[in-house]
C-alpha cells in the first residue's frame, strides 16, 4: 500500500514539473526573431515554450506577445537580445488561472485544429445561401456577457451602402439605418434595445433588398449563466486589467471558451486596433471565425 502511495506522489510530482518545465511560451510573433537554446540560434514560432536559460533576438519592429508559467502576459516591443531569465524577472507573479485560457488559444491555433475548423461547435453546412455573409454566431450562441456587440460582414461581393434593420422576437422594428461601412456597434443598453431579452439583426443592400444577410439573433444572457462568466472572469481580471493587444487577445480566448462568441469578437477586434501590424492577431481571428462556422 505505501509502495502504491509512494509511487502516485512521485508521478505526480514528475506530472507538475513537467508543467512547469518553462518560463514562457509565445502567444503572439511578429519579425524575424530568433531564440537561441543551447548553442544554435533558431527562428522563433508562436506556440514555442522557452525556458529560464534561453536568449531572445528579437528584429526591427518586432513584436512578441509572451504569457509566464504563472499566467502573467508581457508585450515586447523593442528590439534587442534578451535573456529568458531576464525577462521573468521582470514579471509579477500570475493567478495561474490564466493559464488555461493561454493553452486554449495554442491548441485552438495549433495546425491539427486548423484542419478540423468546423467541428469546433459541430457546425454543418445546410445548404442555406445568403449574399451577405454577417460574422455571427448560430442562434446556440448568440448569448452576449457585454453590453456591446460589434458586428461586422463581407461586403466584397455586394457593395453599400447597406441597410440594417433591428427588430424584437416579435418581429417589430426596433430601429433602421443605412450606412456605408461593413460593420456597426449595437448597444443594449439603448433605449431602443434596453427592455428586449433578444434582437434580431439583418443586413440587405440599400439599392438591392433581394440581396441580403439571414437574420442574426443577440440575446442577453440568462441571470445564472452571466453570474457564473462574471465570477470566473473576476478570477483572471488582475493578469489581464491593462489596456494591451496581448489582454485583448488573452480575454478573447477566455470569452471563446465560455461560449459567449459575439464577446470574443469584440476582444478580437480591440486586439487587432491596439496592434495592427500584429498579423498574428487577425490571422488568430479568421481562424476563430472560421472554425465556429461564422466564415
Amino acid at each position: 500500500m505505501k509502495t502504491t502511495t509512494f509511487t502516485v506522489l512521485f508521478l505526480l510530482l514528475i506530472s507538475v514539473a513537467q508543467a512547469q518545465n518553462y518560463a514562457f511560451k509565445v502567444l503572439a510573433n511578429k519579425g524575424s526573431n530568433e531564440v537561441k537554446s543551447g548553442a544554435d540560434w533558431i527562428p522563433l514560432k508562436t506556440g514555442a515554450s522557452l525556458k529560464s536559460g534561453d536568449e531572445l533576438k528579437l528584429s526591427d519592429n518586432a513584436y512578441l506577445g509572451l504569457v509566464h508559467s504563472s499566467g502573467k502576459p508581457l508585450e515586447v516591443k523593442k528590439s534587442g537580445s534578451y535573456k529568458v531569465a531576464v525577462l521573468e524577472s521582470q514579471v509579477k507573479t500570475g493567478s495561474g488561472i490564466l493559464v488555461k485560457y493561454t493553452d486554449f488559444i495554442l491548441s485552438s491555433n495549433s495546425p491539427e485544429a486548423k484542419k478540423n475548423k468546423l467541428s469546433a461547435t459541430g457546425a454543418v453546412d445546410r445548404g442555406e445561401t445568403y449574399a451577405i455573409k454577417v460574422a455571427l454566431p448560430e442562434n446556440q450562441y448568440s448569448g452576449i456577457f457585454n453590453n456591446t456587440a460589434n458586428v461586422s460582414w463581407d461586403g466584397s461581393a455586394i457593395a453599400g451602402p447597406y441597410t440594417v434593420t433591428i427588430r424584437n422576437m416579435f418581429d417589430d422594428e426596433l430601429s433602421k439605418f443605412d450606412t456605408p461601412e461593413t460593420a456597426i456597434l449595437i448597444d443594449l443598453n439603448d433605449p431602443r434595445y434596453k427592455k428586449e431579452n433578444a434582437v434580431l439583426v439583418e443586413i440587405k443592400s440599400k439599392s438591392d433588398p433581394k440581396q441580403a444577410s439571414k437574420p442574426h439573433m443577440i440575446k442577453r444572457l440568462a441571470q445564472a449563466d452571466q453570474a457564473g462568466i462574471k465570477k470566473s472572469l473576476t478570477e483572471i481580471t488582475g493578469d489581464v486589467s491593462e489596456e494591451t493587444a496581448l489582454n485583448k487577445f488573452i480575454l478573447a480566448g477566455f470569452y471563446e471558451q465560455n461560449n459567449v462568441f459575439i464577446d470574443a469578437i469584440t476582444s478580437y477586434k480591440e486586439a487587432i486596433k491596439l496592434a495592427p501590424d500584429v498579423t498574428s492577431y487577425q490571422e488568430s481571428y479568421d481562424d476563430f471565425l472560421g472554425r465556429n462556422g461564422m466564415k
